[in-house]
């Protein structure tokens, strides 16, 4: 058994996914392997992918690996973060110019700075609901450099405790001692696999530990600091797949 676990953003939806992408994926499975996705998106964004582009998986690693979830949509572990960081974190990123975050946990709140217009399904700061925990908390800056430069200020004022993880011009900040390979790790450890069984595919820079801990494909679009260490190039997963069933 092969185990493919594909970022989601700019890799498996890399042009969109079409009919030769889900026969693909179908194929992987019917030869007794398993596919999952693992994404910086929250649990609940995660979960409605397959059902909206009409694709079997066996598992999804939400929020960074933060949230690993079955085939039956269930969570089977997950990793949490101090509700007593979220308002301090939220306070911070907004100081730094971000417009709005979005704390992740068992249910999905987006926070508008205070000199923005605020939807009704949306809070200010002075309105953040009580949480008990979060899994993940991310943002989104114009652009890629002051995305760099907002991740490096969280990493240095919470750095012990948090780590932010740059997603081109998006944030995800999750537990310091989380991403996406720990995701993996805990995932194999719950299901009995092996090291040797998983194959990552990514393309961006919040993929790099899982790139760099697996035997990994980096997408021929990936930015440069993920070809320089994953093992082989794609073009995307239908390739992948094909190779890897052929090996």
């Amino acid at each position: 058994m092969k185990i493919i676990a594909s970022d989601y953003d700019g890799t498996l939806n890399h042009g969109g996914i079409d009919d030769t992408k889900r026969n693909a994926i179908k194929r992987w499975r019917k030869a007794g392997n398993l596919f999952g996705i693992v994404s910086g998106r929250g649990a609940a964004d995660l979960l409605e992918i397959p059902k909206r582009n009409n694709f079997e998986y066996d598992f999804l690693l939400a929020c960074n690996g933060a949230v690993i979830i079955n085939q039956n949509g269930e969570v089977m572990a997950e990793s949490r973060c101090s509700s007593d960081l979220a308002k301090p974190l939220t306070e911070f990123l907004f100081s730094l110019g971000c417009r709005w975050v979005t704390v992740q946990t068992a249910f999905k709140c987006v926070i508008n700075r205070s000199d923005e217009d605020c939807p009704d399904d949306e809070y200010r700061l002075e309105t953040m609901p009580e949480i008990p925990y979060f899994n993940q908390i991310n943002t989104a800056l114009p652009d890629y450099e002051a995305a760099e430069r907002v991740t490096g200020a969280v990493r240095e004022k919470f750095g012990e405790v948090l780590n932010p993880l740059q997603n081109g011009t998006c944030i995800d900040i999750v537990s310091a001692d989380m991403n996406k390979a720990k995701g993996l790790y805990k995932f194999l450890e719950l299901i009995g696999a092996k090291y040797d069984d998983l194959i990552t595919v990514g393309d961006n820079i919040n993929d790099t530990h899982m790139i760099a801990e697996f035997r990994s494909y980096a997408m021929e679009n990936a930015v440069q600091s993920i070809k320089d260490i994953a093992d082989y190039e794609t073009a995307g997963i239908t390739e992948l797949i094909k190779k890897e069933l052929e090996a």
